[in-house]
């Protein structure tokens, strides 16, 4: 993959991870409920430190990058979700995030499916697998609270 390349597909990943910390900063502003104040928290600083691990590849890693298979609980894959508001639950705050990564995880796995080349190929399958297992992360959370509840 030509270096020029591998930087504008790095630079497009750090843009969607900033807009990332930003949605959930502003979405922390908003809620009222505290347990969503902090998953919200707990996400943007996740987000953070994607930017970070984002401007620290090098091309060469891209080689080393092994496919990993994510469990998907899907569920969210047959949720709906409202516009943000202060009046929230912890349900639809996880809804949404769960949603977010879900557009991410699969924008990314799109984009793979795009690309001929291989190492665009394995960098986009790389940032899909990260946004499966921030998806992943919320499900658990979902499940081992929402659901069991119900």
């Amino acid at each position: 993959m030509e270096k020029e390349k591998f930087y504008e597909i790095l630079d497009f990943a750090i843009e969607k991870e900033h807009e990332a910390v930003e949605f959930y900063l502003n979405l922390q502003k908003i809620v009222k409920d505290t347990a969503s104040k902090a998953v919200l928290h707990d996400l943007e600083m996740m987000e953070r430190g994607h930017v970070q691990i984002l401007q620290g590849i090098s091309p060469s890693q891209v080689t080393t990058f092994s496919p990993e298979k994510i469990a998907n609980l899907q569920i969210s894959d047959y949720m709906v979700t409202n516009e943000p508001n202060p009046e929230m639950t912890f349900q639809e705050v996880l809804a949404i995030a769960m949603k977010r990564e879900e557009a991410a995880k699969n924008l990314y796995l799109a984009l793979s499916n795009d690309t001929d080349d291989e190492g665009m190929k394995t960098l986009f399958m790389k940032l899909s697998t990260e946004e499966a297992k921030h998806k992943l992360q919320l499900e658990t959370i979902y499940d081992d609270i929402i659901l069991k509840e119900n």
